[in-house]
């Protein structure tokens, strides 16, 4: 019994001291963190770099690119719906 009582001693010392594990989530947080950066700034500047995209190729053609609006609701309840962008 002795012999059993000090191997689940050395195994829940070794265990305890084990820090292999630490890193892994350390990594897991640091990799969210940076998609959660990532998703911010595509949030943030998706329209205007969809936009400025869509100019350089509408530029390459020799055409001029008009951004679309964006859906909008007015205090009467009425609805002007989206309209889509051009190359003209």
């Amino acid at each position: 019994m002795n012999k059993l009582t000090n191997a689940m001693k050395g195994f829940m010392k070794d265990f305890i001291e084990d820090e292999s594990g630490l890193t892994a989530v350390e990594d897991a947080i640091a990799g969210g963190l940076v998609v959660g950066g990532m998703l911010g700034a595509f949030i943030a500047l998706g329209d205007n770099a969809t936009n400025q995209i869509n100019a350089l190729s509408c530029a390459t053609t020799g055409g001029t690119w008009t951004a679309g609006t964006e859906a909008t609701t007015a205090a009467d309840g009425t609805v002007t719906p989206a309209t889509v962008g051009s190359c003209a």
